[in-house]
């Protein structure tokens, strides 16, 4: 199949436009507040050492800079996607894990960081 067709692009692929998507639409709103987060997709998240019980499965998380980097934010593919109906359901997810990832970095609300 062609590159150009969408066909060709890999779940992953595609996952990683929706993410690159919700980032760039927040950088239209931040601009110099989110140009020290790094963003990154891990398709599940790590295990819990045996002495922590979780219920629910995280969609994501948000570790806090230090004097070498700014804050870095990952979503977890597989999570995120099982929770989703349909490709637009699996957008407006990955938009929602993003604000609130960014919200935890920049120390604000997610309505502060995306209003709708």
């Amino acid at each position: 199949m062609p590159a150009a067709l969408p066909g060709a692009r890999t779940r992953a692929e595609a996952f990683d436009d929706l993410v690159l998507d919700a980032v760039e639409d927040l950088e239209r709103r931040w601009g110099a507040q989110m140009a020290a987060i790094e963003f990154a997709v891990e398709d599940v998240p790590p295990p819990y050492p045996p002495d922590q019980v979780r219920r629910e499965v995280p969609l994501g998380r948000c570790t806090a800079g230090d004097r070498r980097s700014g804050p870095r934010v990952v979503l977890y593919r597989h999570p995120i996607t099982v929770r989703a109906a349909d490709q637009a359901d699996l957008a407006d997810l990955v938009h929602e894990v993003v604000v609130e990832q960014v919200a935890g970095a920049l120390g604000r609300t997610p309505e502060e960081i995306d209003p709708t």
